[in-house]
């Protein structure tokens, strides 16, 4: 009875839209959330990082784009809990579409698969394109970026480090890179070169830690 109070709470306090965003507005649109899923992000982050968690202490944001064409694409890749392999699918907490809509998928602070390494302190951005590795991210994604990286901030004080999902070894210099499976990587390009240089140029003045391009 308490376990599932508990689910029914969590679930009510993530559908308060927009409660602590002020201006920013963010659209909730969770994938399924169940003990199945939270029982998987244990797995997950035992296995790969020895920790037994299902929620983090945010301290990095990790920029990506979908390599898909639409919201909805990558929202429908997310949502199950499961991949075929009976592991941890991969998520974001956040999902922007061209146009700029922020889409919350889970709790902001829920431990989600979107980069090696870091799955257990960063909250994950996922911006709709790149597909055949087009950098085609849109100035309404830059600026929905700035102002969610600036909302997360702001909320989060334990933030530190944006960096992009190809920037991942450069990002071992921040000390947050955990992996216990060997020979488990992968190498990216996302969200690509420009998008990340104009994410600096503009939150430069922030006291966030960002990584040469």
């Amino acid at each position: 009875m308490f376990k599932k109070s508990f689910f029914l709470l969590m679930m009510c306090l993530f559908m308060m839209t927009e409660a602590l965003a002020g201006e920013l507005q963010i659209i909730d649109k969770p994938i399924i959330w169940s003990e199945q899923r939270e029982q998987l992000i244990r797995e997950y982050a035992m296995t790969h990082y020895g920790l037994d968690q299902v929620y983090i202490t945010p301290q990095a944001v990790v920029v990506h784009w979908t390599a898909s064409g639409t919201w909805e694409s990558a929202y429908n890749h997310f949502y199950n809990e499961s991949r075929g392999d009976g592991t941890l699918n991969v998520a974001s907490h956040f999902l922007v579409s061209k146009e700029g809509q922020i889409f919350r998928l889970t709790p902001e602070t829920a431990l989600n698969r979107h980069i090696i390494g870091y799955n257990w302190c960063a909250i994950g951005i996922e911006n709709v394109g790149g597909v055949g590795g087009a950098e085609d991210l849109t100035d309404a994604q830059l600026e929905a970026n700035i102002d969610l990286i600036l909302y997360l901030q702001e909320k989060y004080p334990t933030i530190h480090y944006v960096f992009g999902h190809y920037q991942q070894v450069a990002a071992r210099e921040s000390g947050l890179y955990i992996e216990k499976v060997a020979g488990y990587r992968s190498e990216k390009i996302d969200p690509g070169h420009n998008f990340m240089k104009a994410l600096r140029e503009r939150l430069q003045d922030r006291g966030l830690v960002f990584y040469p391009e």
